[in-house]
């Protein structure tokens, strides 16, 4: 019998570098690092879209908030018209992730309105 501290030990390969005799299984690693990729993007994408949307509503509840108390045709347009652009940007935000836009989750979008109508109709 041999002993086994004589056996030539092969020498061990550092992760970061390709291994011939497995390129197979790195193939398949990197395909899903790139669908983790391509997902990831999905969010980023849909995170900045739907919240430089949101911003544009928000501009139309200070329009709201600001305008003359006397002008209550402009308080109300200016806080609807904040809810359908929120709306619009949950839409968006569903659309990017390939979901129909037509979902409960579209009545989040409203809360840009009836946050600026609570905030323009309660101030002294």
């Amino acid at each position: 019998m041999s002993d086994p501290s004589s056996r030539p030990v092969a020498p061990k390969r550092s992760r970061h570098l390709l291994d011939p005799a497995d390129l197979h299984a790195h193939h398949q690693r990197s395909q899903g690092s790139m669908e983790s990729l391509t997902r990831v993007q999905t969010w980023v994408i849909s995170i900045l879209a739907v919240s430089t949307i949101l911003h544009l509503s928000v501009g139309a509840v200070f329009i709201a908030y600001f305008s003359d108390a006397d002008r209550l045709d402009a308080r109300i347009g200016a806080n609807v018209i904040a809810s359908l652009i929120g709306v619009l940007a949950v839409a968006c935000g569903m659309l990017i992730h390939r979901r129909s836009p037509i979902s409960p989750w579209l009545a989040l979008g409203l809360l840009p309105g009836i946050v600026g109508a609570v905030l323009t109709f309660t101030r002294g």
